[in-house]
């Protein structure tokens, strides 16, 4: 019997059957922007509309949130997650998403699996007026095991040059508002899984994974409400490293975010994770999010505008002089 490529473990007729269930979804992201479609060596996008336009990109994966998900079962949310992930880091500069790419390996590939992960991502990029242009699924046998997955994602968004956020305008006295996560989103699943090794036990009234797999918010649509009418400093990503390292990246030198952690409201399933697992506060907020998704700089005017703009956000802190970019006070 000769060898082929499938008893090397690769099946190419479910890569075929993979891009036959997704096609027409992803093909419904597109707008006229996008000149051609699916099935291409690269991906085409003409744009149109500005004066001194800048490029912003960024690119990340969903980390070991994805054991969760693989391990229960539960696909749709993970698409979900990586674009965010994606998205949310380039919304920090201003920037209107454009398209979005993605990458998926396994060990075997699964066309219904990598279908609904996909289509998670095309959900999230109609929410976010996106186009998915193009991806590639690696089937790698040996590198990883079957009903192993990894996905990552790159995003591409564009803002006018004089229009840039970079934190540069931050002074004295601006607000620090924050925007609520919707849980752990991608980040610290590691500590997570350790702490939490059954993600079936129950957790207010339902399966602890179902809370785990909350999929990371998307804040897109709430970012540019407040952009289309208020002027802001800085906005910053709250995602691995959490408060501690993410604010600083966005702080100049001499500045500091002064944040009251007693105003945060930190979600539950934190608090019980930092019980049960006899971690500390100050490593808590190390990690994770802690509740806090986003955060706007503005000065006090605009502060109070953004915070009748958006509903569920609030006020933890303002910014003095420092040599620390960051003082969380417990």
């Amino acid at each position: 019997m000769s060898n082929t490529y499938k008893s090397a473990g690769v099946d190419k007729e479910e890569g075929y059957k993979t891009v036959d269930k997704i096609k027409k979804a992803v093909g419904e992201t597109h707008n006229s922007n996008v000149l051609n479609h699916l099935g291409s060596f690269g991906a085409f996008y003409e744009i149109g509309g500005y004066k001194n336009p800048v490029l912003v990109s960024g690119t990340d994966g969903v980390g070991t949130k994805l054991k969760v998900a693989l391990d229960t079962k539960q696909y749709d949310s993970i698409g979900i997650d990586c674009f965010a992930m994606c998205a949310n880091d380039i919304l920090c500069h201003g920037a209107k998403p454009l398209f979005f790419l993605d990458y998926l390996a396994c060990g075997k590939l699964d066309s219904e699996v990598a279908a609904e992960i996909v289509l998670g991502m095309v959900k999230a990029c109609k929410d976010n007026n996106c186009a998915l242009i193009g991806g590639e699924t690696a089937e790698m046998p040996g590198m990883y095991q079957p009903g192993d997955y990894d996905v990552a994602g790159f995003c591409v968004g564009i803002v006018e040059k004089d229009q840039i956020i970079d934190g540069s305008t931050i002074k004295t006295g601006n607000k620090i508002i924050a925007l609520p996560s919707s849980g752990f989103h991608s980040n610290g699943f590691s500590l997570v899984r350790k702490v939490f090794p059954n993600f079936e036990e129950e957790f207010e009234g339902k399966p602890l994974y179902e809370t785990l797999l909350v999929p990371t918010r998307l804040y897109y649509k709430d970012i540019h409400k407040v952009l289309e009418e208020v002027k802001v400093s800085g906005i910053a990503h709250i995602t691995g490293g959490g408060l501690y390292e993410n604010v600083p990246r966005i702080i100049p030198e001499g500045l500091c975010a002064s944040i009251d952690a007693a105003k945060i409201k930190i979600p539950n399933i934190m608090l019980e994770l930092e019980k049960r697992g006899g971690v500390s506060r100050e490593e808590m907020f190390g990690t994770f999010n802690m509740g806090v998704g986003m955060i706007i700089v503005a000065d006090a005017e605009h502060a109070e505008k953004v915070l009748h703009l958006l509903d569920d956000a609030y006020e933890i802190g303002e910014i003095t002089e420092g040599s620390e970019k960051i003082d969380l006070k417990f």
